[in-house]
């Protein structure tokens, strides 16, 4: 035969080879799981970013290696699983972030996402579990929360800049929330528009706003009135 000869493809066949090699070369953390949950292919990205090797995982339920919860503690992972319910029902599934443990023990988040190649029926699909480590960015995102909720000016009896209002500025305060103007304000408190617009400018300095619809709903959020 002249020429060079055309390799045969494998028995998987030359793309289910092609695309185990780009599985297993990207750098995401791959997990390739049945439609009965057994996982088939578990990459070098996968490896580094849990810990576990391909011979310690390949064959097992991947709810055991992942035992995922999500932010509120919920589980995640378990023998027949959302995903699972999902793609058997044929529904696209949006990826997702998902805390779990290497095999270290050491907690880490995830986002996943989830590629679904059909099988000759539905229950023969095969889900590919594209992962990366976004435990920094939930760490920062904490951070931040716990930082805004420690910046936030106490309450009333907190000893917060709203402490400093006076009796008759807590008195403009309230009336102000429930939408009188200063007219209004000054008729009810028997002062003169000129004093009530003198209590507002106090207020706004006090509680570091700068219009009446900040200073209600900072009166609103810190629960003044």
């Amino acid at each position: 035969m002249s020429g060079a000869e055309r390799p045969k493809p494998g028995p998987r066949g030359g793309k289910s080879m092609d695309l185990d090699r780009l599985l297993t070369n990207t750098a995401d953390g791959v997990c390739v799981v049945t439609s009965h949950g057994k996982i088939t292919l578990w990459n070098r990205a996968a490896e580094k970013i849990l810990g576990y090797s391909a011979r310690e995982v390949i064959g097992r339920p991947c709810c055991e290696v992942f035992g995922g919860r999500d932010l509120a503690g919920n589980r995640l992972c378990y023998p027949g699983c959302q995903v699972l319910t999902q793609v058997r029902q044929g529904e696209l599934i949006q990826h997702f972030d998902m805390a779990t443990r290497t095999k270290a023990g050491r907690p880490v988040w995830l986002n996943v996402s989830i590629v679904v190649v059909p099988g000759s029926r539905p229950d023969l699909s095969t889900l590919v579990h594209l992962f990366r480590d976004v435990t920094t960015s939930h760490e920062i995102e904490a951070l931040v929360r716990e930082r805004l909720t420690q910046a936030q000016p106490p309450s009333l009896n907190g000893g917060g800049p709203s402490d400093q209002l006076t009796r008759r500025e807590i008195e403009v305060l309230r009336l102000m929330t429930g939408g009188a103007n200063t007219k209004t304000m000054a008729d009810q408190l028997h002062v003169s528009p000129a004093t009530v617009r003198n209590h507002v400018q106090n207020i706004f300095n006090k509680l570091d706003v700068h219009s009446r619809l900040e200073a209600v709903a900072y009166a609103s959020r810190h629960g003044l009135l």
